[in-house]
């Protein structure tokens, strides 16, 4: 190249013209030629989606000054403004300039200059070029300037790859154009990182337009395009999977696109599809891992057994100290690694992170399990118990996990909420041979929330040989867990021929409130289920003992100490089990309202169909029997025995064996009948054993077998009220009226009876009267039978004395009158349903703002609260009335006669 020297005052003393070499070929300053490949716009590949959404942000953007494409490898940045630069809709002409690594400050300014002279037949004046391959002088930038300004109509400089330029010259010498240049010049810079610009400044002051890697990113209809430009045809569950494990990445789903080419499988292929996929890999090693540093390498390595990543703990897998630096300038490089907003946590790109997990195992074999206990140790020093349970277990420390659990206490929530914290899953790997109290209570709270008691106090008995061992000092959690499961999995209640067992769980639970009073105050607060589980227990004990009374106060009152999030699975069950105990007793419109609460509970918290109770259906469906519709009962029938809890709990096994029979019954099928209860396994417990014989009683009855009938509840000792009352019957039946009136007469008054079987005995001593001759006495007695009945409207014990009841009800001076209800169809709901738990009179106040459509600011305005007091009247409000949003309160309000 001949160095030139211009004259005139636009050159200056540093001008220097450009240099051309063979056949006129421009040279750069370093007397090389300039290539003109450089020039081009890059040709879109095969299977190209035009994504109109971006191709009409990069026009919007080049009505402005400066418009930045940011985005990791492979993310599709030139792809994108190339396709634009060639079919879009551009202000002016198009210049394009394509960096790389080698290229010299100087070089790229040359390459600028002559883009543009080549691109703009409207660039006047004497540019030069500049005068060393280091930099370009101000002078020629300053012409530069002043030529584009002169531009008849905006031009569009495409400079791609800038991230490739090192230094601050470039991007100095651009800041300077972009200030001086005029409205004119349009700049279109694509970068893996953002450049050294004052953009702060640019966006303070409305010149910047940006399109980062999330807008770049595929959307699952843009896939779909990208597969069947690769004559692909897939599937919604392809396109959505893909999308999800590539997170739209575009270099990404191409390469997946061409490899799902050649399977001939493709849905195969994504099903499978992993970022070992040798395409895949092979092009993120090359263009991330590699071109890091040794010691970034080694931390990427390291951290990627983590989900996410903080750079303390970064520190602790490295034994570094500058892992907060490294992962810094990995986020603002784009390289696979972005923050989590608002934390000083981030993340990998899926695809990155199983690229980085695969080469620690085929590289540092055998350090991955040492990486887990040193995380699940930072972890647990770091209050995330959760996370430190997770890598005790990825890391095979069942030991420290297993004491940390018990610690923390999280076998406690376990046994709330089976599905918390995944702890069960955690678990289910370790060995039954470890040693200690600890890995022995953390199986045991595995086997109760896998429903397996027997499993549950197997783990317990060796549990409990390490803590009472000599020398042993449990800590007051362990001792609490244990007590605990012995609680919810041993059989407190009355055995046959046994005396009741509630006393037990009592005892126990009041063992739980002395060991909880040993705990720091925090703890206990951290753990609201605890208080939640200590009363479930012994109200299960008194159902399974039949203190129907007892149990429906226990339940309830365990309902309303169900109030945090965590024990809502506790409280679904014990609103369901509520309701049906208030079922059996007879108490109906309690019990439809509290299982339908117990349903809602469900529903709104979400609770998986495997941890729901049966028990509201089968509350729902005794309602109905006890009703007489029978459709409802089987639709509530069929729903419970979807439910695990109806196939080995003992009540609720013998609540639906019973139900079934009474809805054959109904239908007049006498051997299905006794068919459903022959199903039924014996239970080993005396009350569901008492139920169960009162109903084999009653089909036998309605058969006509009056023999069947007495000794299936004849011989019991301090026989129940209910067993008395269905011997009665029977004897009544078989023609027996004195033995029937001498059973019953002690009974009438007891606290224990419910209302069907006072209905009953009105009905027994109604037949009697009867068999006696005095109707005006039976006419009295049934009517008296009807009153009781009517509040519940309790068909059932009717339909059973049929048909000797059916003449005396249908004669002229019988009693049927204002107990029509009794033929009639039954309505839905004849009384106010009943909460749980009622509102205050403050939170009535607030629920009659709701429904004004008031904001909380503005209730708390009107009341002269604080905006935290009504959010927490709100939340109150939520829990006892079962919903989970404002119009949800206002309509169950109003169901409720609230408002």
């Amino acid at each position: 190249m001949l160095p030139a020297s211009s004259s005139g005052a636009e050159g200056g003393e540093n001008t220097v013209v450009p240099s051309f070499g063979a056949a006129g070929v421009p040279l750069d300053p370093a007397g090389g030629p300039l290539l003109a490949a450089k020039f081009w716009v890059p040709a879109v590949a095969r299977g190209f989606v035009r994504r109109q959404r971006l191709l009409d942000r990069l026009t919007d953007g080049t009505n402005g000054p400066l418009t930045v494409v940011t985005g990791a490898a492979g993310a599709g940045k030139t792809t994108l403004v190339s396709s634009w630069a060639q079919g879009g809709t551009h202000p002016g002409p198009v210049v394009w300039v394509t960096l790389e690594s080698d290229d010299t400050p100087g070089a790229i300014w040359a390459y600028i200059v002559e883009a543009l002279r080549r691109g703009l037949l409207g660039l006047t004046g004497d540019i030069g070029m500049p005068n060393g391959a280091g930099s370009a002088d101000h002078s020629m930038l300053v012409r530069l300037c002043s030529a584009l300004e002169r531009l008849p109509e905006p031009v569009v400089l495409v400079l791609d790859g800038l991230d490739k330029v090192p230094g601050r010259e470039v991007t100095s010498g651009l800041g300077f154009v972009l200030d001086h240049a005029g409205p004119r010049l349009r700049l279109v810079l694509t970068s893996r990182v953002d450049p050294s610009l004052p953009l702060h400044r640019y966006r303070t002051e409305d010149r910047l337009y940006e399109i980062r890697g999330a807008d770049l990113a595929f959307t699952p209809h843009e896939v779909a395009v990208l597969l069947r430009g690769h004559g692909l045809v897939p599937d919604g569950e392809t396109v959505d999977a893909l999308t999800s494990r590539t997170e739209g990445w575009a270099a990404g789903l191409r390469l997946c696109a061409l490899a799902m080419e050649g399977s001939g499988d493709a849905d195969g292929f994504v099903r499978s599809f992993t970022a070992s996929e040798h395409a895949v890999a092979d092009y993120l090693t090359a263009e991330i891992l590699d071109a890091q540093p040794a010691a970034t390498r080694e931390l990427l390595l390291r951290v990627s057994i983590l989900d996410r990543v903080h750079p303390d703990l970064a520190n602790a897998l490295t034994g570094r100290q500058d892992a907060e630096r490294i992962l810094t300038r990995l986020t603002r490089a784009n390289a696979f690694v972005e923050p989590l907003a608002d934390t000083e946590w981030c993340r990998f790109h899926p695809l990155f992170a199983a690229v980085l997990h695969a080469h620690l195992r085929s590289q540092r074999p055998g350090l991955e399990p040492r990486l887990h206990r040193r995380a699940a140790r930072w972890f647990t020093g770091s209050g995330q118990v959760t996370e430190a349970l997770a890598h005790a277990a990825a890391g095979g420390d069942w030991k420290y996990g297993a004491a940390e659990a018990v610690r923390h206490l999280m076998l406690v929530r376990l046994l709330a909420d089976p599905e918390a914290e995944g702890l069960e899953g955690l678990f289910s790997r370790m060995p039954a041979d470890v040693p200690g109290a600890e890995p022995a209570l953390v199986a045991a709270a595995c086997h109760l929330s896998r429903r397996d008691p027997v499993g549950c106090r197997a783990c317990l008995a060796r549990a409990e040989y390490h803590l009472d061992r000599k020398g042993a000092r449990p800590t007051p959690e362990a001792r609490l867990t244990h007590v605990l499961l012995r609680l919810l999995s041993e059989p407190y209640e009355q055995r046959h021929g046994g005396a009741d067992g509630t006393a037990a769980a009592e005892e126990a639970a009041r063992h739980i409130g002395e060991l909880m009073a040993q705990l720091p105050r925090f703890r206990i607060k951290e753990h609201p289920e605890i208080e939640a589980l200590r009363r479930h227990g012994p109200a299960c004990a008194l159902l399974k003992s039949g203190r129907l009374d007892d149990a429906r106060t226990a339940f309830a009152e365990t309902a309303r100490a169900c109030m945090a999030e965590v024990t809502h699975p506790v409280r679904h069950q014990c609103l369901g089990r509520l309701a049906l105990a208030e079922g059996i007793d007879g108490a109906l419109t309690l019990a439809a309202d509290h299982a339908r609460c117990s349903l809602a509970v469900a529903d709104q918290h979400g609770i998986p169909q495997p941890h729901r109770s049966g028990a509201g259906h089968l509350a729902l469906a005794t309602v109905a029997c006890e009703r007489g519709e029978v459709s409802t009962a089987i639709r509530h029938i069929d729903q419970a025995e979807a439910l695990p809890d109806t196939h080995d709990d003992p009540v609720l096994m013998t609540e639906r064996a019973i139900l079934w029979s009474r809805v054959e019954l109904a239908q007049g099928r006498w051997a299905a009948a006794v068919a459903a209860l022959d199903e039924l396994v014996p239970s080993p417990l005396a009350w569901p054993a008492e139920r169960l014989a009162v109903a084999r009683s009653t089909a036998a009855l309605a058969r006509g077998d009056h023999a069947t009938a007495i000794s299936a509840v004849d011989g019991a000792e301090a026989a129940s009220p209910s067993r008395t009352v269905a011997l009665a019957l029977a004897h009544l039946a078989a023609g027996h009226t004195e033995t029937a009136l001498r059973l019953v007469a002690p009974i009438e008054d007891s606290p224990g009876l419910s209302l069907p079987d006072r209905v009953r005995i009105g009905l027994l001593r109604t037949r009697a009267a009867m068999l006696g001759g005095d109707r005006a006495a039976a006419h009295a007695l049934l009517a008296q039978a009807l009153d009781v009945a009517r509040p519940e409207q309790l068909r059932r014990p009717f339909t059973e004395a049929r048909p000797w009841m059916r003449h005396l009800l249908h004669r002229p001076d019988g009693p049927l009158g204002v107990h029509a209800w009794l033929t009639a169809r039954p309505p839905d709901r004849q009384d106010d349903p009943i909460l749980i738990e009622p509102l205050s009179g403050r939170e009535r106040e607030v629920l009659a703002y709701l429904e004004r459509m008031m904001t909380t600011d503005e209730i708390a305005t009107a009341l002269h609260l604080s905006v935290n007091t009504v959010k927490t009247h709100l939340r109150s409000i939520y829990r006892k009335l079962c919903v989970s949003c404002r119009r949800e309160a206002v309509e169950r309000g109003r169901e409720f006669r609230l408002l």
